[in-house]
């Protein structure tokens, strides 16, 4: 109860605050127009609110709690300036933000794409460089198997050694020549790395006996190149005529020798 009335009487007393305020200011008003009178005519004050002042007293905002719009614009107007200014600068800034992240990303784009390409040609150099070592080493294969034939090439061994007698004075080839012949040629055929040697021998003297041998090897020659079609180069004919005088002068002869080297399994 006791509280009620308390507060009764504080909202009593805030409610006549404003009409004493205004009596006061209408005593004080009569005094000037009591001496008007006797003083030079004035122009009045210009009405002024206390809401228009930096900061109002306690007693004026109890006496007048309610602020003009003015004052309020006034005074919200240059923290609202400020606000803008920030909101355009932080809009500013993520602008900023926006363009260097966008910059960032296609540059990270574009070094991706680089270096995607620089492995693909480094696979590819790598690749290259297995294949060329490949090549390299088959390359040195060859010379080394290469360096070996031609090292042997004239590494000829002597093989099976062919007779054939004719008689004095003739150079036709008997059957029993001709047999002997083709028994040699099967020994050589589809065969590389062989050489026949072609041996005729005379009798007589000097390049009469030495004409004679020729024309009986050449006969032994030409049998096998026609009859066998063994490769002319792989015959090396020789008239020796009479080179020795232990053989007997009735010893007219060719003697054929097959030299082979290595290369003989070749195909």
């Amino acid at each position: 109860m006791k509280n009620r009335m308390f507060v009764t009487l504080f909202l009593s007393a805030i409610l006549a605050l404003p009409t004493v305020a205004q009596q006061t200011n209408s005593s004080s008003s009569a005094q000037p127009e009591a001496s008007a009178d006797q003083l030079a005519p004035v122009s009045p004050p210009a009405s002024q609110d206390f809401w228009d002042g930096d900061e109002p007293s306690f007693s004026a905002l109890l006496l007048h709690p309610f602020a003009s719009k003015q004052y309020v614009r006034r005074h919200v107007q240059p923290i609202q300036d400020r606000v803008n200014e920030l909101d355009e600068l932080t809009e500013s800034t993520h602008k900023m933000i926006r363009d260097v992240d966008a910059r960032a990303q296609q540059g990270i784009q574009l070094a991706s794409a680089k270096a995607n390409l620089a492995d693909e040609h480094a696979l590819d150099a790598a690749n290259k460089a297995q294949m060329a070592r490949q090549s390299a080493a088959t390359l040195d294969t060859r010379v080394v198997t290469d360096e070996t034939v031609v090292g042997n090439i004239d590494q000829y061994k002597p093989g099976p050694q062919t007779e054939i007698r004719f008689r004095p004075g003739q150079t036709v080839l008997s059957k029993q020549a001709k047999d002997a012949l083709d028994e040699l040629a099967a020994q050589v055929k589809d065969h590389h790395g062989y050489i026949l040697e072609v041996q005729g021998f005379s009798s007589g003297h000097g390049q009469a006996a030495i004409a004679s041998s020729r024309k009986m090897a050449d006969s032994v020659e030409r049998y096998l190149v026609l009859n066998h079609e063994i490769p002319a180069y792989r015959i090396y004919v020789i008239g020796m005529g009479n080179a020795s005088a232990a053989q007997p002068a009735s010893g007219t002869r060719v003697e054929i020798s097959l030299l082979k080297n290595d290369l003989q399994a070749a195909k």
